[in-house]
């Protein structure tokens, strides 16, 4: 009798412990986000993530982060962007042109996003890629390629957003922890897992170049555009772009770079003009108590941006996240006052070498109090 008691309870311990696992397990660095869904939630983006300030680029001023994706992920970030553009016969990330920027194949670089989520069982991800040009069918023979489309989620329909997203617990229960989000792209249902940006998600303005001027507003897609009540009921989710370009005036063209040195306090949850606490508070607000899906910032360590998301998110005590300094890393450097990018260009120069047409811009002129000083040839 006593037997047949025990092996009774068993079903009734067996739940127990599930229940006080699951209660344990952190999704995305909480056991409080597990429940929520998807779409509810704010997820952290690193801005341009491939496309690094440091010494692997010379310090390249269209560096829009100090750490790579590896790096980013490990510390919180759960979105990721870049760029896709075709050099060579390949799809490579590049920043506005692969004569500026090119942070190699994209291939490799979905490669090591399917490493991190090999090793992190627990997180969803999100990338989302701003296309020039790419098929569905070239991107989806490079995820296949980079064996990663068994990760991803797919949606009930490529047209129509949903109107509720899975819970982080149910995407990760069911092994589709990556979203995949592509701008100006013609879907397929050969590749379901590839969804176009503008049939999911709508976005405030991205061209900012004073504090002053963030905004909550939507401005793309067309559809939205400064109709902030039809997006909202609408099931498209919010994308809060925050991040600040500095320009420069080259008299035939303006060239637009990362402001990185109002960044503490662009990504800063309180104090200064366009800090990112006050205006995801104010878009919060405005959005009638929904929070942004997705904030996008430059050099997330700054600030830094993840005070905010966790703000939002009611998130007290993140697990399973890397420390990442919150200050600039050494190998962002001048030399005698000059940024050291310009100084290797120059050098480069000298020495016979043609640098790329992008690299031209940087090293040929006299930028004086902009950069810190001019460099002559």
């Amino acid at each position: 009798m006593r037997s047949f008691y025990s092996l009774a309870l068993l079903p009734l311990v067996a739940a127990s412990s599930l229940t006080a696992r699951s209660s344990s397990t952190a999704c995305n660095n909480s056991p409080d986000l597990c429940n929520k869904t998807y779409g509810e939630i704010t997820h952290l983006g690193a801005h341009d993530s491939p496309f690094l300030r440091d010494s692997s680029t010379d310090d390249s001023l269209f560096g829009d982060q100090y750490y790579d994706t590896t790096t980013q992920l490990d510390a919180g970030v759960r979105l990721v962007t870049a760029q896709v553009h075709k050099s060579d016969s390949e799809w490579h990330l590049c920043h506005t042109s692969c004569d500026y920027l090119d942070a190699g194949l994209l291939k490799d670089w979905l490669k090591k996003v399917k490493t991190w989520l090999d090793d992190n069982e627990n997180e969803v991800v999100t990338i989302l890629l701003v296309n020039s040009n790419a098929t569905a069918a070239d991107l989806g023979a490079i995820y296949d390629d980079a064996n990663i489309t068994d990760y991803a989620y797919k949606p009930t329909s490529l047209t129509e957003a949903p109107t509720a997203w899975p819970t982080l617990q149910d995407m990760i229960g069911n092994g589709t922890r990556l979203v995949n989000f592509v701008a100006s792209l013609t879907t397929s249902s050969d590749y379901p897992y590839l969804m176009s940006e503008w049939d999911f998600i709508w976005e405030n303005n991205y061209d900012v170049t004073d504090a002053s001027n963030f905004t909550c507003t939507p401005n793309r897609p067309s559809t939205y555009e400064n109709d902030l009540s039809s997006a909202l009921s609408s099931n498209f989710l919010p994308f809060m772009n925050h991040f600040l370009y500095t320009s420069l005036e080259l008299g035939v063209a303006d060239i637009e770079y990362p402001n990185a040195s109002y960044v503490a306090t662009t990504n800063a949850a309180s104090g200064g003009t366009g800090n990112l606490g006050d205006t995801a508070t104010k878009c919060k607000s405005a959005y009638n108590g929904r929070q942004p899906t997705f904030i996008l910032v430059d050099y997330f360590n700054r600030g830094p941006a993840l005070d905010t998301i966790d703000s939002l998110n009611n998130v007290t005590d993140p697990v399973g996240r890397t420390t990442v300094s919150t200050s600039v890393p050494d190998d962002s450097s001048t030399t005698n006052g000059v940024l050291t990018s310009l100084v290797n260009l120059a050098s480069t120069a000298r020495s016979g070498t043609v640098p790329s047409m992008g690299n031209w811009i940087w090293v040929g002129g006299d930028w004086g109090s902009i950069l810190g000083g001019g460099i002559s040839l």
